[in-house]
């Protein structure tokens, strides 16, 4: 079984990146937030003056993973978006063990993969150079080794490779640390319940707590694997740019903890509020370039409209079996599904926007597979919506990737309301 999960999440790999690659380098310009990420990748490598540090809102780890890019493939649109496509492949490997774990069997697991590929806003993020698809891979493979290791007796060691990958995907983007908290969530209520002696009058093997869950796991376990390991490798990430100085790193952590919580920011033109973001109520323009009278390049951040509108409905379904069956995988889809997106609204940062929706997006094609399973469902029922969800992905890929291009015609006919112009 392992032999044959590790031959298949190689395959993955090769078929995902192979097709981010395709056009990676159209077009050969910056796009969006590109102009931020790159210039601040440039001066690590020491292309342009050391101070003022640009960028010193975000960590720097995914930056420096750019900066690798560009030192090994040259400063062009290739090594600036080589290692987005890595990512962005890595991701759905991570979504296909998430899969497997809750799952347990190749089919739905592979099922999970393809929903969040044809899903456009992790095709979209995979192919350009900013911060978000390095915190989604790396978060993801976390989320996976926790839900590998949550109904084992020891889940130590699991539980520890979530933590150091949670340190790394928050050293990318402070967002990275909205599912590690989930998992100190879950942890903490488990132990709570447990420390009270709950018991379920008609306790099930399938229940999300059992009293006799992780009877090896202790404090300190937690401590070491939620705590001091993400901590270790989120500020190993700093250390090539500010070395072992203390008063730098905490410097450091002030400024990103001042930039991402003021309400002082200017409006945006596709800005939009977490309410929207399942809806698909205000996309991103990433590119909107003309190539001729009646033709145009287009990048727009939009997400598949025939998987994020069916995952509402599947969500739905997971609450139901959470409260009134009690299921743990149906718990663990809706804790990361919500914990990644109601996260936005407890934060007082004003400017948002619906990428920001990519991690809870991403988690929701769980809650299509589980629901597309249930019991008394026809088999085939699972592929013919994978099928049509690799559908609307066709439809939608003229505006998701530059090198395709598309009529003006179409393109109108695809943005179907006024909120997406």
């Amino acid at each position: 079984m392992t032999s044959r999960s590790a031959v298949i999440a190689v395959a993955i790999f090769l078929a995902a990146h192979f097709a981010l690659l395709i056009g990676l380098m159209t077009p050969d310009k910056f796009v969006f937030d590109e102009v931020h990420y790159v210039p601040a990748a440039r001066q690590m490598l020491g292309f342009t003056a050391p101070q003022p540090m640009l960028n010193p809102m975000h960590p720097p780890l995914a930056k420096e993973l750019i900066a690798a890019s560009i030192a090994a493939f040259g400063d062009n649109a290739l090594g600036w978006r080589y290692p987005a496509t890595l990512f962005g492949a890595l991701a759905v490997v991570a979504i296909y063990l998430c899969g497997l774990a809750l799952f347990g069997s190749q089919a739905p697991a592979i099922a999970t993969a393809l929903i969040a590929a044809f899903n456009q806003m992790l095709y979209v993020q995979a192919r350009i150079a900013m911060l978000d698809i390095f915190a989604l891979s790396l978060g993801l493979l976390a989320i996976a080794a926790f839900m590998h290791g949550f109904r084992r007796e020891r889940p130590q060691a699991l539980f520890a490779i979530a933590g150091a990958l949670f340190g790394l995907a928050a050293a990318c983007k402070w967002s990275g640390l909205f599912p590690l908290a989930v998992c100190i969530a879950i942890v903490a209520v488990i132990r709570l319940m447990q420390g009270w002696h709950t018991l379920f009058a008609d306790a099930r093997p399938t229940d999300w707590y059992r009293p006799d869950l992780w009877p090896t796991f202790r404090a300190h376990h937690a401590a070491l694997c939620f705590a001091v390991l993400p901590a270790v490798t989120y500020i190993a990430a700093f250390v090539p740019l500010y070395g072992l100085s203390l008063p730098d790193l905490i410097e450091a952590q002030r400024r990103i903890f001042a930039d991402n919580t003021t309400t002082a920011i200017a409006g945006h033109t596709y800005m939009s509020s977490w309410p929207s973001w399942p809806l698909l109520a205000r996309p991103v323009w990433f590119l909107f370039d003309k190539t001729s009278d009646d033709n145009v390049a287009a990048i727009v951040f939009l997400g598949n409209p025939l998987v994020a509108w069916p995952a509402l409905l599947a969500l739905a379904v997971v609450l139901r079996d959470v409260i009134v069956a009690r299921r743990w995988d149906a718990f663990l889809i809706a804790a990361f599904y919500f914990g990644c997106w109601l996260a936005w609204a407890l934060l007082p940062r004003t400017l948002g926007f619906i990428y920001y929706y990519l991690p809870a997006a991403t988690v929701a094609s769980l809650a299509l597979v589980y629901a597309l399973r249930r019991e008394g469902l026809p088999r085939w029922l699972l592929w013919a919506y994978v099928g049509m969800a690799a559908a609307g992905f066709a439809v939608m890929l003229p505006i998701s990737a530059a090198f395709i291009g598309t009529s003006m015609q179409t393109f109108n006919r695809l943005m179907l309301f006024q909120s997406w112009i």
